[in-house]
């Protein structure tokens, strides 16, 4: 049986986390978004511990500290994003949010010319800025905060990677974060959605989308792609948020943010064609 390419696997993924995130908005009239991204996270890692069965014992102190740091950076990273989609636009969200990974993506970089992808991103959140009557303030922040935790979770998961096997790593965190959140979920009254069956099963399936599947087939993938050709691939991601944001739940964006959109992501797309581009995909 032939193997599926790995350029269609990214996509798939991208595609199905764009879903997912499209399908928890349109919950937020009913249930918070701290209730989705819970159900998100315990879905993930009731399945990924399921599939890994990961194990603690002999783990150095060291090793434990790094599942915990990646783990809170995922909880941070899901909530903050979940709050800013409450607030703004999907596209927009993401767009800002992808700042965080393109900055640190520039920052390992000492090529001078890199700044002008950072100039070309900050053009485009410029712009977002030139219509900002139509943006809420916090929502923009939070999609910060989430870039930050976004940069932070891959500065952790190679530490992760090298100190855990397959997806032990992830499973654990996932744990991590689900517990970091739990005490947030009791707090802001959102446990009642918890006892709706509907939203329960929604709730799974935007882990499911979410997480589960494209994780799955980025495993899979970066087995056999190059990590420049990834990280491209994975710039795509505030046009399939806007994109999934109209098709799914109308979500209409003006030509200036449409552009806005655009530069961040030719200034992503720049930033990771320098960096790796002649590096080789990983050995099956």
């Amino acid at each position: 049986m032939p193997r599926p390419s790995p350029i269609v696997l990214v996509l798939v993924g991208i595609a199905s986390v764009q879903l997912g995130a499209s399908i928890a908005k349109s919950l937020f009239d009913e249930v918070s978004p701290t209730t989705i991204v819970w159900l998100r996270l315990a879905t993930s890692a009731v399945v990924l511990v399921a599939i890994a069965r990961p194990r603690l014992q002999l783990r150095s102190r060291a090793d434990l500290l790094a599942v915990l740091g990646y783990g809170a950076s995922l909880g941070l990273m899901n909530w903050a994003i979940y709050q800013s989609f409450q607030r703004i636009p999907l596209g927009i969200a993401v767009t800002v949010e992808f700042i965080g990974p393109l900055t640190l993506a520039v920052l390992g970089s000492r090529r001078a010319r890199d700044l002008a992808w950072v100039a070309l991103a900050a053009v485009g959140v410029a712009l977002l800025g030139a219509e900002r009557a139509d943006l809420d303030v916090l929502g923009v922040l939070f999609a910060l905060l989430a870039g930050a935790a976004w940069a932070s979770y891959i500065l952790l998961a190679g530490s992760v990677g090298r100190r855990y096997d397959g997806l032990d790593g992830l499973a654990l965190g996932s744990v991590v974060a689900v517990a970091l959140l739990t005490p947030l979920l009791l707090t802001d009254d959102a446990t009642d959605g918890l006892l709706d069956p509907r939203i329960l099963l929604l709730g799974a399936a935007v882990g499911l989308l979410s997480s589960v599947v494209p994780y799955s087939c980025e495993l899979v993938a970066l087995r056999s792609i190059r990590p420049a050709v990834f990280g491209i691939l994975m710039s795509l991601e505030p046009a399939a948020a806007a994109l999934a944001g109209l098709l799914v739940i109308d979500e209409r964006l003006s030509p200036v943010q449409w552009l806005a959109i655009a530069c961040v992501i030719a200034a992503s797309v720049g930033a990771t064609r320098q960096r790796g581009t002649l590096a080789d995909p990983v050995p099956d």
